[in-house]
């Protein structure tokens, strides 16, 4: 009797304390959860709490620390980068290998980003500075997509990815760090590529350097 009364109690503790720690994670991301389904779980039994939490969908979270360098110190330039790199077609070609601009089109450009979150990582830009996709001209925005294309090709063929990532951050808000001038990321992805070296150590791992990267590109979109 006594031992089915002991763990009659163990239990229930159990059961608050899961509940107790379950909302305490909820108030911290008060996000996750409004204010009125919050005070309905705290009145609720532990198993009506267990049955809501347990299907529950939790927001996943990505840390990208090794790019806080760049984020931090992109406002500070006195310059667009791009610009800087290929103002026109035509203009500034000499500095292209020192640069990493691996590809030059009428319209846009491709560069290798110098603060990769894979090797591969690379920017279709125009050359036009404008901070809106919407603010381009049509012959440039179907040039920066063939290129896309293109450039997803050259990725796939030279590091077979299990995956690619194609994106666009249009103003600081949306996390873009050159704000000012809208630009088409694509880069390589792998199962599992954001290891304990990124997460924990805050540290990214390249296998290749920039450098290497940027000449692979250029030959196979020149090939």
């Amino acid at each position: 009797m006594e031992s089915n009364l002991r763990n009659a109690i163990f239990t229930r503790i159990h059961q608050e304390f899961s509940t107790f720690l379950w909302l305490a994670l909820q108030v911290q991301h008060s996000s996750a959860l409004i204010p009125w389904r919050r005070l309905e779980i705290w009145n609720s039994s532990p198993s009506e709490s267990a049955r809501y939490f347990a299907t529950l969908t939790y927001m996943d979270h990505i840390f990208t620390p090794w790019r806080y360098s760049y984020i931090t110190t992109a406002d500070r330039a006195s310059s667009c980068i791009f610009c800087d790199r290929a103002p026109a077609p035509n203009a500034n070609c000499e500095n292209d290998e020192r640069n990493l601009v691996v590809h030059r089109g009428e319209h846009c450009f491709v560069i290798v980003n110098a603060f990769p979150y894979t090797s591969g990582h690379v920017m279709i830009v125009p050359y036009q500075h404008l901070d809106q996709l919407d603010k381009l001209p049509a012959e440039a925005a179907t040039q920066m997509m063939a290129l896309t294309q293109r450039v997803e090709t050259a990725l796939h063929e030279l590091y077979h990815p299990d995956g690619v990532n194609l994106g666009m951050n249009i103003g600081k808000a949306a996390g873009a760090g050159v704000a000012g001038h809208v630009h088409m990321h694509v880069l390589p992805r792998w199962v599992a590529d954001a290891n304990f070296m990124s997460v924990i150590g805050e540290t990214r791992v390249l296998p290749e350097a920039l450098e290497v990267t940027a000449r692979r590109l250029r030959e196979a979109l020149h090939s």
